[in-house]
């Protein structure tokens, strides 16, 4: 990229600072998006049969408006109870007007994003790519939340960092060759594709959604193809430790299921940062 950005903003300081802003927004992208997701979907539903708007009645919803309230009470967010991680431990934890407990995620958020802002900044150097690869992190980060939370990966997300991913390799941004990026996105769809057909012929059962397919196609297309096996073996481990130990303290929620999605975001996120040629020196395929 040519374009000329002071290495100060660039530091990994400057960057973790503005990855702790960037993380309270993503805390509104994991709450709302599906909420506005679901309202489109009842929508076109609707619109199909023929029948009413069902949210002819109901508020505005997006990702900027209406501003942030207190699920409990109803409490208007000011600014000053919405600076990252530091208004929720002032407020310890608390709402201010009616004491409600916010949750512990909302800074966790935050600090991760900062963090891993800080990483990649650190990680790549102050190059005006790296503000690329801190929006690919910020993607993952969101895809995580929303797919922990609901089982949901939207294409809201996934398509558009797939692209994004395409789009930087033939501009020569993210430094990945564009033919070992149009590799890594066919071969990260059509394998997880592959092993969800061949468990639904063998089992009757679906073991993961379309999203997942297109969140490894997006993560072949940044990285390339030949990191696609290790964020798969990686994702893999991870998530079945995971699941066990949940199934073990009975945190597994109805339907004893596990979103496969941050685990593959949490590989996509480890491999990026250790980098390629670490990645296979480890696996001994270097």
């Amino acid at each position: 990229m040519s374009v000329e950005i002071p290495a100060a903003l660039l530091s990994p300081l400057a960057l973790a600072l503005f990855g702790l802003c960037i993380g309270s927004f993503l805390n509104v992208v994991i709450h709302r998006l599906p909420l506005m997701l679901e309202r489109q979907w009842k929508r076109d539903s609707a619109d199909l049969l023929g029948l009413p708007d069902p949210g002819r009645d109901e508020p505005p919803l997006g990702l900027a408006m209406p501003a942030s309230r207190c699920p409990a009470c109803g409490h208007q967010i000011r600014w000053f109870e919405n600076i990252p991680v530091v208004s929720w431990l002032a407020l310890r934890g608390r709402c201010s007007s009616c004491s409600t407990r916010i949750s512990a995620r909302y800074p966790l958020i935050e600090v991760l994003t900062g963090a891993l802002f800080a990483a990649t900044g650190w990680r790549l150097g102050a190059e005006p790519s790296t503000i690329l690869w801190c929006l690919f992190v910020a993607t993952l980060v969101a895809l995580a939340g929303i797919d922990w939370d609901t089982t949901l990966l939207p294409d809201d997300l996934t398509l558009p960092l797939l692209w994004a991913g395409l789009a930087g390799a033939a501009l020569g941004w993210t430094h990945t060759p564009l033919t070992a990026s149009l590799w890594g996105a066919i071969a990260g769809y059509l394998s997880l594709w592959s092993v969800y057909w061949l468990f639904k012929l063998t089992t009757g059962k679906e073991g993961m959604g379309y999203g997942d397919f297109k969140l490894l196609a997006a993560l072949g297309a940044w990285l390339g193809w030949q990191m696609i096996l290790p964020i798969v073996l990686a994702s893999s481990v991870i998530g079945a430790v995971v699941g066990i130990g949940l199934k073990l303290t009975g945190g597994l929620r109805e339907g004893r299921y596990v979103p496969f999605g941050p685990f593959l975001a949490g590989a996509g996120l480890a491999v990026m940062l250790v980098g390629a040629p670490t990645t296979l020196e480890w696996l001994g395929w270097a």
